[in-house]
C-alpha cells in the first residue's frame, strides 16, 4: 500500500515544514503564497511534490492536492499537524484489518477545548455521527474518491465565503456515493496549536454561515435542526447574543441558501 499525505498550508516553506510535520513518505503539499511554482523534495524515503499558488481557499487547496495524488490511500493533513513516528504503519495495519473501508478516520491529539470527537471504538461511520470529523482524521483509498468523483467544496472553510464545515459536506457526499466510511481507534498524529484561521467568535457571521452551512447538509430539516444545535451549545456560544436572536440569524442564513 502506498500511501500519500495531502497537505494544505498557508506561507509556509516546504524545507521547514516537512520535518516539522514528520513526513517520512510520499506527499503532495499546496502552499498558498504570493506566487505559482513547482519542486518535489525527498521525505523520509519518499517525495514530496509542492504547489505553490497564490488562490485562496482550503477546499480548492485540497483539491489541487487530491488532482495530484497518485497513492492507493491518502491522507489529509495541515501545517499544524505533527504525524506520528509509525503514522505509515499504523495506516496501513486498520485498512488491511478493515478491507472493505473506503474511509477511515483516525485520532489525532488536539487540545480539550478544540475535541470535537475521539474514536474508543472501530465502528461504521454513517448520517448519525459523520458530522464531528475535522479533515486531518480523514483517510481514504484513492480509486474509491475518483470513483465517487469526491471533492471539496469551495464555498466553505479557510479563504472562502462561509467559515467552516467543508468536511462535513465532503463526508456526507462520501456517504451518498455509497462509500464505506470507518471510524478507527488508532491516533496518527498531534495538533500544534495556533490562532484558528476561520474562528473569531460567536457573532453574527459565525451563525449566518451555520445557517447557510445547515441548509446544504440538512435541506429541509435545517431550520429545526439549527434550533436544536443552539439549544445544545447555548451556554457556550450564546453569551454575547441570545439565543432567539442567534437562532433569527442562523435562519437568515438558510433562506440566504436558498435564494431567498
Amino acid at each position: 500500500m502506498k500511501l500519500e499525505v495531502l497537505v494544505s498550508a498557508v506561507e509556509k516553506e516546504a524545507a521547514e515544514l516537512i520535518p516539522k510535520m514528520n513526513i517520512c513518505t510520499d506527499a503532495v503539499l499546496v502552499n498558498q503564497c504570493d506566487r505559482y511554482a513547482y519542486d518535489v523534495v525527498t521525505a523520509g524515503e519518499g517525495k514530496v511534490k509542492c504547489f505553490s499558488m497564490p488562490e485562496r481557499g482550503v477546499g480548492l487547496s485540497r483539491n489541487t492536492a487530491l488532482l495530484h495524488a497518485s497513492g492507493d490511500v491518502v491522507l489529509f493533513s495541515d501545517e499544524d499537524i505533527v504525524l506520528a513516528a509509525d503514522y505509515e504503519a499504523q495506516i496501513a495495519k486498520a485498512y488491511q484489518k478493515l478491507p472493505d473501508a473506503d474511509l477511515i478516520l483516525f485520532n489525532v491529539q488536539v487540545a480539550p477545548a478544540r475535541r470535537t470527537y475521539w474514536n474508543e471504538e472501530i465502528r461504521r461511520v454513517t448520517y448519525r455521527n459523520y458530522g464531528r470529523y475535522p479533515a486531518y482524521s480523514i483517510s481514504a483509498k484513492l480509486g474509491a474518491l475518483r470513483r465517487a468523483n469526491a471533492h471539496y467544496s469551495l464555498l466553505f472553510g479557510g479563504g472562502a465565503k462561509y467559515s467552516n464545515g467543508e468536511d462535513s459536506l465532503f463526508l456526507r457526499d462520501c456517504l451518498r456515493a455509497g462509500l464505506r466510511i470507518y471510524a478507527h481507534t488508532a491516533c496518527i498524529g498531534e495538533e500544534q496549536e495556533r490562532e484558528s484561521t476561520w474562528f473569531s467568535g460567536y457573532h453574527e457571521k459565525f451563525f449566518r454561515d451555520r445557517g447557510v452551512l445547515y441548509h446544504h447538509l440538512y435541506g429541509k430539516l435545517a431550520i429545526p435542526l439549527s434550533l436544536r444545535f443552539l439549544l445544545s451549545h447555548r451556554k457556550t456560544m450564546c453569551r454575547e447574543i441570545t439565543v432567539g436572536k442567534a437562532f433569527h440569524i442562523m435562519c437568515m442564513g438558510v433562506r440566504e441558501a436558498c435564494g431567498r
